[in-house]
């Protein structure tokens, strides 16, 4: 079976499918993200289809319940004033509060943040966890800006925000560009403004005020967990394979420490000008240095480690693909690897591939790993865990208590285990095979799909 729509026999299914291409033209992302998703539940849809045609659930669960978006105006440093574009899609709200990350990316436009709000309800239906799926964000761009320029825009951008979330409402979290600095400044604004402690309305806070122990390492190690999950099923050993990260972000950096931890070698990181490799394995305590501390390019490691190597990438491909590993974990943005870089990919002999980030390979290139046999952990499941643990940071600010790091840590590796089963047994039931992407999609809108049904015509 397929995850593209060539293959489909469902009308129902094809009309949808026609629909969300006719009402969304302009939305490329988001056009790509539900064919994946819709495509791959074929079997589901067609042992229901006159039931979910009669209720519209296809229609309603591509449809955001609500969209919002606002205008965002700063001061910068020279006292002049600029004007960003803010958003919040409240995608979801079936199995709880909505529940998503803030983007504060140049990129930012209405369909990148409907396609991350629809992969979010499908990630945190897999967690088993009571959230619903949103995101956020703006096109503002924290690079090259002060300390103050951000707070004044994190200051403005709240104002605005807090008049549609809450803690039994929208929790909003970081993401790309937000880390625990933006949070903190976007969580004085609304306790400033609300007058209320109200600790659970966002989550990645830092810890002297509500945060949870492993929320910052959650992302990356949960990767790593059904990394693991998934190569053992298939009876393969993680422990003494290669490993290349795309990315140096907070995803990527922690993906990099379990993988260690967990007896893998990490031969390459990047960032979006290039990519550092080192034979020996990643020096971490460097990257950590250079992206937590400095917030520098990562061709600096060359200065601390001068026998690895730098190449910079091109137009086409990412340079860190060109780099054969057993491997291979994207841990950047969107659409990091096409089909030509898939190619690549398979023809270097990588056995696997794991999304760190949110929809990191285009159709093409899911297409290819799987007919190519490579073992592929999905975004939506194997990124689980930076939500999940949000969750559980939720869960400590209605008790007003902590856990542990090794709590904490204990209950997201349980999760994580628990996503890989539930994926397994989809993938089994419906005659998928090794087709993770598929069992994650199913496995998610089966629970979904029953408590819109449950909760009527809404």
């Amino acid at each position: 079976m397929t995850i593209c729509e060539c293959g489909i026999t469902s009308e129902y299914l094809k009309e949808v499918l026609e629909g969300i291409a006719k009402r969304n033209s302009n939305e490329p992302e988001f056009i790509q993200a539900t064919k994946e998703v819709l495509c791959s539940l074929e079997p589901v849809i067609l042992k229901h289809e006159e039931e979910y045609r009669r209720l519209a659930l296809l229609e309603r669960i591509v449809e955001p319940e609500r969209i919002i978006t606002f205008r965002v105006p700063w001061i910068d440093d020279n006292g002049n004033t600029q004007v960003n574009r803010g958003y919040r899609v409240q995608f979801n709200g079936t199995l709880g509060p909505y529940k998503g990350g803030l983007r504060l990316h140049p990129s930012v436009n209405q369909s990148i943040m409907k396609f991350l709000g629809f992969e979010q309800i499908f990630k945190n239906a897999l967690t088993c966890l009571p959230i619903g799926g949103g995101k956020g964000g703006s096109d503002f761009d924290p690079k090259g800006k002060s300390d103050m320029e951000i707070m004044k825009f994190c200051q403005s951008f709240m104002n605005e925000l807090q008049k549609h979330i809450g803690q039994d409402v929208d929790v909003p979290a970081g993401d790309i560009g937000v880390g625990a600095r933006e949070i903190g400044y976007l969580f004085g604004q609304y306790r400033r403004i609300r007058n209320t402690f109200e600790a659970g309305v966002l989550t990645g806070k830092g810890l002297d005020y509500g945060g949870s122990l492993a929320r910052k390492e959650a992302t990356g190690y949960g990767l790593m967990y059904f990394m693991r999950e998934m190569l053992a099923a298939n009876k393969i050993e993680l422990r003494g394979k290669t490993a290349i990260i795309s990315g140096s972000g907070n995803v990527a950096i922690y993906a990099c420490e379990k993988a260690t931890s967990l007896g893998a070698k990490v031969v390459a990181m990047s960032d979006s000008s290039g990519c550092i490799y080192d034979e020996n394995g990643i020096n971490l305590d460097v990257i950590k240095e250079i992206k937590e501390e400095r917030r520098a390019r990562i061709k600096e490691y060359l200065n601390v480690v001068p026998s690895a190597k730098y190449f910079e990438n091109n137009s086409s491909t990412p340079a860190i693909f060109n780099i054969k590993a057993d491997i291979i974990l994207p841990c950047a943005t969107q659409n990091d690897i096409n089909l030509e870089t898939a190619k690549k990919i398979v023809a270097n002999g990588a056995i696997a591939v794991g999304e760190g980030a949110n929809m990191p390979c285009t159709n093409e290139a899911i297409e290819y790993f799987l007919e190519n046999k490579i073992l592929l952990a999905p975004g939506k499941a194997a990124n689980a865990g930076g939500v999940a643990t949000s969750a559980l940071e939720m869960s400590q600010n209605s008790m007003r208590y902590f856990w542990t790091f090794e709590e904490v840590d204990s209950k997201l590796e349980m999760i994580m285990k628990n996503i890989f089963k539930l994926c397994k047994q989809a993938a089994k039931e419906y005659n998928y095979g090794t087709n993770y992407v598929a069992g994650a999609n199913i496995a998610a809108f089966r629970k979904i799909a029953k408590a819109m049904k449950s909760q009527g015509i809404i």
